[in-house]
């Protein structure tokens, strides 16, 4: 089956539940917010829309309940032109959701339910073979089990494909998954636990990691937040991208963009250096732009 320039997420769907606030609350803490309001998201969600908005052709793969969250996120992919037939409704499990808190900075932490999310499986990937054979760019997060994963991008890679892993939120990835990934994704403390440096706090932490983690995965990204992006390859070579100073109204969401704007682009099969540029200066757009003014 011959490859299109296509940008097939497989990964989370939460319905968020977002709270602003003057500060985040310490354990043991009320804090009196000023304002909340829903949000559809999920990390794969949240990429997929972004892939779309970047220009690409985008499928989701995902699960829902057959409930309120799980109806309002499906219509949100419809509305912004992610297509949706592999998102299955499972009868027996709740839509999964998160609560995210908002201080008076634009940072937040968040807290979420998995929910159906971690019903997907193999089923989910034979049901989306057909699809996955002819996806240029798989992406793939940390928001489902990893034998989920771990046969989506086996199905991507035996037909030609790529698969670029959001290894996020951090946590320990299995043997079999790490030989299959061709794009790793990892920002400061993701990048910390899986190459076991010191902490990254600066661009040239960054790069140190990137190349660090490129003698294991053919190519590696680190966002490091407001310091920039790094890269390198198993061929030895790296870059940075510099940050893009701007006043910030929210850091929510800004991985996501990245991510997906990424994929955007190298499923057009352009070169690193200018995907990494797309999507830091999307990144860095979405973190000035007001919550409640994006769409």
């Amino acid at each position: 089956m011959t490859l299109e320039p296509l940008v097939t997420v497989f990964g989370s769907l939460h319905y968020d539940i977002a709270v602003n606030a003057p500060a985040r609350p310490r354990k043991g803490e009320t804090v009196t917010g000023t304002s909340w309001y829903p949000k559809c998201g999920g990390k794969g969600g949240n990429q997929a829309v972004s892939a779309v908005r970047a220009g690409a052709r985008t499928e989701m793969i995902g699960a829902v309940a057959d409930d309120d969250f799980g109806h309002t996120l499906i219509a949100n992919l419809a509305a912004k032109g992610v297509g949706h037939i592999h998102v299955r409704r499972d009868a027996n499990r709740s839509t999964g959701m998160s609560v995210a808190i908002f201080d008076a900075e634009g940072d937040y932490g968040a807290i979420i339910v998995s929910g159906s999310n971690l019903t997907l499986s193999d089923a989910d990937v034979e049901a989306a073979t057909a699809l996955l054979q002819k996806t240029a760019i798989l992406v793939l997060q940390n928001e489902i089990p990893d034998a989920a994963n771990v046969a989506a991008a086996r199905v991507v890679q035996a037909a030609g494909g790529k698969v670029l892993l959001n290894a996020a939120p951090a946590r320990e990835l299995s043997f079999e998954l790490r030989g299959l990934i061709d794009v790793l994704v990892v920002n400061a403390i993701e990048a910390e636990m899986l190459a076991g440096t010191k902490a990254v706090e600066t661009l040239d932490d960054a790069r140190a990691a990137a190349k660090r983690l490129a003698q294991f995965f053919p190519h590696v990204v680190v966002t490091a937040g407001g310091s920039g992006v790094a890269y390198g390859n198993s061929e030895g070579q790296t870059l940075v991208i510099d940050p893009i100073r701007v006043d910030v109204a929210s850091t929510h969401g800004a991985g996501d963009e990245f991510i997906g704007v990424l994929a955007a682009s190298l499923a057009r099969f352009m070169d690193f250096r200018a995907a990494l540029d797309l999507a830091n200066r999307a990144a860095a757009k979405l973190v000035g732009t007001p919550e409640d003014e994006r769409t």
